[in-house]
């Protein structure tokens, strides 16, 4: 169910209506964690070390892919970490083939296209590697801009955010960001953009919902009409 803490709903937040809308990608677009998980693993236990921590998991997350392998590695063996990726555990060979749509999500995209909404992602990939989540599941068309770790600074910062908003020319208090952690939270407040909490456990929007369908009832009044209805 939608959470009830927005105060005034989604017709206050969007007094204009809704022009675009921004999606991190794992966990929002992808359910990714149990896979992500794996892959992590996979490089500890070539090393001989114990599986990540919750603390662990949490922070590599919400990290890049970089920032997580060096969180999670052993300083003494940080030297070692793009040979395994490289040669002994590969993400697009082992890992991406595991990876699943979250339910609704593209009956969810496909309501707001067929409304004229814009879409774009912001996400702590790198630009390769959302790219080709994006092509296994048909979906470059959808999305533009895609806003990557090394095509712009790595969230929390809100420097991609702003920069879809730029490209769009669209003000962000039109823009709606739907995340499902803390970096997500602060890029979209750092560049006055509306957030939507998803799927995400203890974590709060100024609207937050635990699916699409959830996301989509709380929308409904500020999306504007199908084209040609």
């Amino acid at each position: 169910m939608t959470e009830k803490a927005q105060p005034f709903g989604a017709q206050a937040l969007f007094p204009h209506g809704i022009a675009g809308v921004i999606f991190d990608c794992d966990g929002v677009m992808i359910d990714s964690r149990a896979a992500n998980n794996i892959f992590y693993n996979r490089v500890l236990a070539y090393f001989g070390l114990p599986p990540m921590t919750q603390e662990q998991e949490d922070y590599s997350f919400m990290a890049t892919s970089r920032q997580a392998l060096l969180h999670i590695v052993p300083p003494h063996l940080h030297h070692e970490i793009d040979y395994v990726t490289r040669n002994e555990v590969v993400y697009q060979r082992d890992i991406v083939p595991m990876l699943r749509l979250q339910p609704g999500f593209m009956n969810f995209i496909d309501n707001l296209r067929s409304r004229g909404v814009r879409m774009a992602v912001h996400t702590n990939r790198k630009l390769d590697g959302i790219q080709t989540v994006l092509d296994i599941f048909s979906l470059p068309s959808y999305f533009n801009p895609v806003v990557a770790a090394d095509t712009a600074a790595p969230k929390p910062s809100a420097e991609g955010t702003r920069h879809i908003c730029a490209v769009w020319q669209c003000p962000p208090q039109r823009v709606l960001f739907v995340g499902d952690s803390e970096h997500d939270k602060e890029a979209a407040r750092g560049a006055g953009v509306i957030f939507a909490a998803f799927n995400g456990g203890p974590l709060r929007g100024e609207i937050t919902a635990a699916d699409y369908t959830a996301l989509h009832t709380a929308l409904d009044a500020v999306l504007p009409p199908v084209s040609g209805l």
